[in-house]
């Protein structure tokens, strides 16, 4: 496998090679760059190194982090070209999407927008053309913060994850694996391999809606997304998912409830928001009250049902 030493100019710092200071003057230190050719070679790396290792696919979040930053990791581990965490395919079990997919491959899915068309909607809300180019769904997932966008989707199409580590590979629900704010169920030497939408799950009406400060290149101040089925006329298998409302993606189970097994209507979603929004611990910050964004919950869980219900309809 590839093995330098690497410093932060290597990352397209304008400055030479050797210079081992950003922008702004501030010192960083040298670390080991390393690029196994297998999964099982990188989680090999991760549990040796332990605390002292990081991984890299990305690097949207990270390298900015790594930038600025008095603490460096002895080791950055790149998973970015590993075959076993690329691709989305169809199989037997549902769709699978490699952890080091980008959001414009994601975009550019025919499999995604035949069967998981939010998630291409999800795609498009983060950052940049730059972002989504290089940016993974697995970094935005491990990322886990409670604004990010392909969460909330994946949620409300009751994804699970499998993650590869010492111990062998495990695979659990998304939901388990968000623990709180910048925490993943991720253990000393794990590597998120894959995610996987369950074939029941394909298909379905699915919707996502993102609220920010400005069209583009902002952070969520409320992320809502829907997925529902119909049955002779009733919704059924309401899923509804809400980010940056909590300390993580969270679904508004009781709000689910009242919608199954129901005839829909304008009314019915209206109630539906109405519990979501008390579902929901929103926060006063220096982008938006929590008033606002019960304001955007209610909104947001109203659009993104109608819209789920306009596609299952279309399905049936």
């Amino acid at each position: 496998m590839p093995r330098f030493g690497l410093f932060p100019a290597a990352f397209g710092h304008s400055s030479g090679f050797n210079e081992d200071r950003d922008d702004r003057g501030s010192k960083l230190k040298p670390f080991e760059y390393v690029a196994p050719g297998t999964a099982d070679e990188a989680v090999a790396i991760l549990t040796k190194n332990g605390l002292n290792a990081r991984i890299i696919a990305g690097g949207t979040d990270y390298l900015v982090e790594l930038k600025h930053s008095s603490s460096v990791p002895k080791v950055v581990v790149d998973v970015s070209k590993l075959s076993e965490l690329k691709g989305i395919d169809l199989t037997e079990q549902g769709l699978r999407i490699g952890s080091a997919v980008t959001h414009s491959e994601i975009m550019a899915s025919p499999l995604v927008a035949e069967h998981a068309l939010a998630m291409q909607e999800a795609a498009l809300t983060v950052g940049a053309v730059q972002t989504r180019n290089l940016g993974t769904l697995g970094g935005n997932l491990v990322t886990c913060v409670p604004s990010l966008d392909s969460g909330p989707v994946l949620v409300a199409l009751d994804a699970a994850v499998t993650l590869a580590g010492p111990k062998g590979r495990r695979t659990m629900p998304l939901t388990e694996f968000f623990v709180g704010p910048r925490k993943t169920a991720l253990e000393s030497g794990e590597l998120l391999v894959e995610i996987l939408i369950p074939k029941e799950r394909l298909g379905r009406g699915c919707s996502f809606r993102k609220f920010g400060l400005r069209k583009g290149q902002a952070l969520a101040l409320v992320n809502a997304a829907a997925s529902l089925d119909l049955d002779k006329g009733k919704l059924t298998d309401v899923r509804i998912a809400l980010g940056a409302v909590a300390p993580t993606v969270i679904r508004a189970v009781t709000a689910e409830k009242l919608l199954n097994g129901k005839a829909p209507s304008e009314d019915l979603f209206a109630e539906a928001a109405d519990i979501a929004v008390s579902e929901a611990k929103p926060i006063n910050d220096f982008r938006a009250s929590a008033d606002y964004r019960r304001d955007l919950i209610r909104a947001g869980t109203k659009r993104v049902l109608a819209e789920a219900l306009t596609r299952a309809e279309g399905k049936s």
